[in-house]
């Protein structure tokens, strides 16, 4: 997901420099819901990783 996230990153700021201010502004916006779909999943797995590994050791 995160790879998606660069991806439309270097989307949007290429068409950004070429003047494709539509594209660019989607595709920054896409890749920022990306980004933060990233962290909160990282968040939650690393709390559920936490939680459970002092469970069992």
């Amino acid at each position: 997901m995160l790879r998606w996230a660069l991806i439309f990153l270097v989307i949007g700021l290429v068409a950004g420099l070429l003047g494709f201010t539509g594209v660019a502004g989607a595709s920054i916006a896409i890749a920022k819901t990306l980004f933060f779909i990233f962290i909160a999943i990282f968040l939650v797995l690393l709390i559920l990783g936490l939680t459970v590994a002092r469970r069992v050791g």
